[in-house]
């Protein structure tokens, strides 16, 4: 349950949830689609975190 977990874990947590994002399409534009992945992409399934 999400209540038990100490703040200093959430918030690990939730850094790690901002990051597993796409590259926006406006980088994508911006740098003329230089950058199409992030490349710090993870699945829940394949990697698990080291928290």
């Amino acid at each position: 349950m999400s209540r038990n977990k100490e703040l200093g874990r959430k918030i690990r947590i939730l850094k790690k949830i901002k990051s597993n994002r796409r590259v926006p399409g406006w980088v994508m534009m911006r740098t003329d689609r230089k950058f199409t992945q992030n490349e710090k992409r993870r699945h829940w399934r394949k990697n698990k975190l080291k928290l």
